[in-house]
């Protein structure tokens, strides 16, 4: 039988990190090693899988990783100082990283991307894999739209507990469309006398409310039509079922950094 992988969890005890430890606790390829979370959670030293409500696993909450627990891959799912504070320890000890954690400023994510020089690195703003599938039909709509006349809108929903808004998500999309369609300026809502909409922009807009898992429409119109591009998440467990693909993925390969679009096979 082949070795488990050994994998550990940066952000185990919030709400992203309770459905990593309990999805891949059923995972037979994986083997849960270390679930670390900030220094003053109120559940450090609990077991992980108490937390995540699937029974006792036999590894508590730690503020850091033990030194002699052997880590093959690493997810991070918490803040954008928690991503910090974990990315020197993989660089330290060579764990590949895995980083779905949004709200990151420009220069922790230049920090992040200079990490790939040392150790693999997955840094995507979404996990699932479908978004990571509309980001390529958004790509190819955008293109064969360009220059025919098309405005584009993008709106997203989530919860009314997020802390980022637009969501990253919904700027990956911008980029995307901007990358192919070539629009300059990003509106973020509208509100009182702004005259015609001009071409050189895509509106942003965000939607706050309930327990909205997330949910993302690229929308493409004209005189005479539109395309919308949907995606809906039903549960958190679409994003986590991507995470555990990507760290998967990770392991043993080259350092570098890595997407999505790699570990489904799609892209250029």
């Amino acid at each position: 039988m082949s070795m488990k992988i050994q994998i550990a969890f940066n952000g185990a005890a919030g709400r992203m990190g309770q459905r990593l430890v309990a999805m891949g606790s059923a995972d037979h390829a994986l083997k849960i090693v270390a679930g670390v979370d900030w220094a003053k959670s109120p559940a450090q030293g609990k077991d992980i899988g108490d937390l995540a409500g699937v029974g006792t696993l036999g590894v508590p909450l730690t503020a850091e990783i033990p030194p002699e627990v052997r880590v093959d891959t690493l997810i991070d799912f918490s803040t954008p100082e928690g991503t910090m504070s974990i990315l020197k320890t993989c660089i330290d000890r060579k764990i590949p990283l895995v980083v779905a954690t949004t709200g990151h400023t420009l220069e922790q994510k230049q920090e992040i991307l200079a990490a790939a020089h040392q150790i693999p690195v997955l840094f995507s703003p979404n996990m699932s894999l479908v978004v990571n599938v509309l980001f390529e039909l958004t790509r190819v709509a955008s293109r064969v739209l360009r220059d025919k006349g098309f405005d584009v809108e993008i709106i997203e929903r989530h919860h009314r507990f997020k802390k980022d808004s637009p969501s990253g998500t919904a700027l990956q999309f911008a980029r995307i469309v901007q990358e192919e369609m070539g629009q300059t300026h990003l509106q973020h809502g509208r509100e009182g006398l702004l005259g015609e909409r001009p071409s050189h922009e895509i509106g942003v807009h965000a939607v706050r409310g309930g327990d909205n898992v997330g949910e993302h429409t690229v929308v493409f119109t004209t005189l005479g039509e539109t395309l919308e591009l949907v995606h809906k998440g039903h549960s958190r467990d679409s994003y986590a079922l991507g995470a555990l693909a990507a760290a998967k993925f990770l392991v043993a390969k080259r350092a570098g950094s890595y997407k999505m679009e790699d570990v489904l096979g799609i892209g250029e």
